[in-house]
């Protein structure tokens, strides 16, 4: 099911799950300092409360010892009537301010729980405080009333009841730290279950976040990086030129129909360079052809000077038979007899010349069938060099073949006599008169080889570097249009040999050394067609 997602999907998909690691792993690491940060701040929002509640409970505590020592005066001035008059009006204005003082630091503490705020558990729960706060208002408020008149101080039940007020006044106000500090210890036990669980929390959140990593890459690499990898391998394989390759993707989206798009071009190329190959195959074989019948009128030309010779011969012999058969049947003898076969033999002698002449003419030009055979290229080398030395332009130029003993090879015959009359010929054609060719048919362990060397007009660089291009030609005659070394080379690459050229310059001569394998190490023909 996943694997027919397109990739916009796929890779949607990686995000939201690259997002959910991403978000708790950042819910895990912001939590617990938030949440350390948010305790900081409340204990120290709290501890400001305790100087401002220790002050009050100070104050409340030397008020009642003031009131305590004014009535204790008060009492003793009533028995000692040798004591200074009582001051009441000082007292009450130090009660009032006494009174005053309290009010402010109550009205801190109010304040201070006010920016607390009122939280409903933990530390930031000061309803206990608040309602002890609205408690202490009231006792002030008996208090004051009590201080707005002077019989305090002589009144008994009222400095009894200012005295019960003032108690209830001091408890009140010393339960106000008790109330934080026993917040403080339910804390202990809180954080502690607290941070246990965090810790819990951060290890569970830590496995959750490396699954869900370990599934991301996962995925990522199923779903992309393989089919990307096979993508790369195939195509660089095919840029190789191995066009039967194809690319095997199951993914289902896009990436399978770029590799189904790129095998697809594959097998058109691969058909069209098949379907170039059999062009070029034939256009060679008809260029082949072409030069071989071009060697053929070129070799026709020269013979045809030989075979003039023994047919002139068979002509004078005709005509001198005739003459004698016309005489009178008496005048013949046994003399006559001899002559007549004389005749005959030379008849036939000269006949059976021009047939050899005609035939290997036609074997050369004969195309035949195009497997390899067993051949002895000694015997070859050396039928080509017969031909070659009818030739009249070649007469005063000597071909050398070096003799030693059979040498075979599995080779086209038709092809390679091509090879060695384009060689041999362009060697003679590179020589002045009275200019050698030196022919060598040898063996050279899982290697035979054909060397031919001239003593003519030798190679430069450059002529060596366009020396096999089609239609490059550097004759002393200017004939030629020069495709026939660049069909040997063709020729001797399908046979799989190679050709090396040697030169120590112009006018130094020449050597071109024909590498062919032997019958037992040479492979099927591979149709190579290659024009350098």
């Amino acid at each position: 099911m996943l694997k027919r997602w397109p990739i916009r999907n796929k890779v949607l998909t990686g995000i939201a799950l690259l997002l959910v690691i991403v978000c708790a792993l950042g819910w895990s690491a912001f939590r617990g300092p938030y949440a350390y940060r948010s305790l900081v701040r409340t204990l120290d929002s709290r501890a400001a409360e305790l100087p401002l509640a220790s002050a009050l409970s100070q104050q409340v505590a030397n008020l009642r010892i003031m009131i305590g020592e004014v009535r204790g005066g008060h009492e003793v001035a009533k028995f000692d009537p040798h004591l200074p008059p009582f001051d009441k009006d000082g007292i009450t204005r130090i009660f009032v301010e006494a009174l005053r003082t309290i009010h402010q630091t109550l009205e801190k503490y109010r304040a201070k729980l006010d920016d607390n705020g009122s939280g409903s558990h933990g530390l930031d729960d000061s309803k206990q405080e608040q309602l002890n706060v609205v408690e202490i208002d009231g006792c002030l408020a008996a208090i004051d009333a009590v201080a707005q008149s002077e019989t305090w101080i002589d009144d008994d039940r009222q400095a009894a009841a200012l005295d019960l007020r003032l108690l209830r006044l001091q408890a009140l106000v010393v339960e106000l730290p008790d109330y934080l500090f026993r917040r403080m210890e339910l804390l202990k036990d809180e954080v502690h279950s607290q941070y246990r669980a965090w810790i819990v929390l951060t290890w569970v959140t830590s496995i959750s976040t490396v699954v869900l990593l370990i599934v991301f890459i996962r995925l990522f690499y199923t779903w992309v990086f393989r089919p990307l990898r096979v993508l790369v391998k195939g195509s660089r394989r095919m840029a190789a030129g191995e066009f039967s390759y194809r690319i095997a993707l199951n993914t289902c989206d896009e990436m399978a129909e770029l590799a189904d798009a790129l095998n697809d071009m594959t097998a058109r190329f691969q058909a069209i360079r098949d379907d170039l190959d059999r062009q070029v195959q034939e256009r060679t074989k008809q260029v082949v052809r072409s030069e071989q019948l071009a060697s053929v009128g070129f070799l026709a030309a020269g013979v045809a000077h030989e075979i003039n010779n023994p047919l002139a011969s068979i002509a004078m012999c005709a005509e001198s038979l005739e003459s004698r058969l016309a005489e009178p049947p008496e005048a013949s003898c046994e003399a006559d007899r001899e002559v007549i076969r004389n005749y005959l033999q030379m008849i036939q002698k000269e006949a059976f010349r021009c047939k050899g002449i005609t035939e290997r003419l036609l074997d050369f030009s004969r195309v035949g069938d195009t497997k390899r055979q067993h051949t002895d290229l000694r015997e070859l080398v050396a039928g080509v060099i017969l031909m070659v030395g009818h030739l009249d332009k070649y007469h005063g130029k000597h071909v050398e073949f070096v003799p030693g003993g059979p040498v075979f090879a599995s080779v086209n015959p038709q092809q390679i006599k091509q090879v060695v009359l384009n060689l041999v010929t362009n060697a003679l054609d590179s020589v002045l008169e009275g200019g050698r060719v030196v022919v060598e048919v040898r063996g050279a362990g899982q290697q035979v080889e054909m060397v031919f060397t001239d003593n003519g007009c030798g190679l430069s660089d450059e002529v060596r570097e366009h020396l096999f291009e089609p239609f490059f030609t550097r004759r002393r005659t200017g004939q030629g249009i020069g495709l026939g070394l660049s069909i040997t080379y063709r020729i001797i690459a399908d046979h799989e040999g190679r050709i090396d050229v040697h030169s120590d310059g112009p006018d130094r001569g020449s050597q071109f050394r024909v590498v062919l394998p032997t019958a037992e190490q040479q492979k099927e023909p591979s149709h190579r067609y290659q024009a350098a």
